[in-house]
């Protein structure tokens, strides 16, 4: 009996070797399970991978205490505490007009307004202004986060609604926001 268990033990593991190598990538699937010898081994040490930055972490240029961080390039926000530790991070639609990089401060807030493109918005922190441009994070009624009409000069930073909700309790008049490259 133990026999025939161990046999089946051996089959149900082989099938599924074989359905995980069928279903592996490419790059997995082309390389032997066995690592290659050689005899002519190189006795140069590898090259060490380059550690990855953690996309979620937040940047480390963007100076120290409570704030909010503004990644240009990466489309995201972090809500920072006093310790430098994120409380949120989350992903924003850009304005096609958009702030130099620098430290701003909230300038002004509102509830709920038009959008300079007709959407309703809420939950508007207002940071900067680039010549008649305000510029500020909002969140759209709908919870919509279209792209905007990149010829339009409107300063609207497009959140998910509870993102904005989670900005507007942070985010208030005098706070701190950094914007990165």
């Amino acid at each position: 009996m133990v026999a025939g268990l161990t046999a089946a033990a051996v089959v149900a593991v082989g099938v599924l070797a074989y359905q995980a190598s069928a279903n592996a990538p490419d790059s997995v699937a082309s390389s032997s399970a066995a690592p290659k010898t050689s005899a002519s081994a190189s006795a140069q040490p590898t090259a060490k991978p380059k550690p990855t930055r953690d996309a979620l972490a937040v940047p480390a240029a963007s100076g120290t205490g409570e704030r909010v961080v503004y990644a240009l390039k990466d489309r995201r926000v972090w809500l920072v505490e006093g310790d430098g530790k994120a409380l949120r991070t989350f992903t924003v639609m850009p304005s096609p007009v958009s702030p130099p990089p620098g430290t701003y401060q909230v300038s002004s807030r509102s509830g709920t307004v038009q959008g300079s493109d007709g959407v309703p918005i809420e939950h508007v922190v207002r940071f900067a202004n680039v010549g008649e441009v305000a510029v500020g994070f909002s969140a759209a009624q709908d919870g919509s986060m279209e792209a905007p009409d990149p010829t339009s000069k409107t300063g609207g930073v497009r959140m998910k609604r509870a993102d904005g909700n989670a900005m507007w309790t942070f985010a208030t008049v005098g706070a701190k926001v950094v914007v990165v490259p």
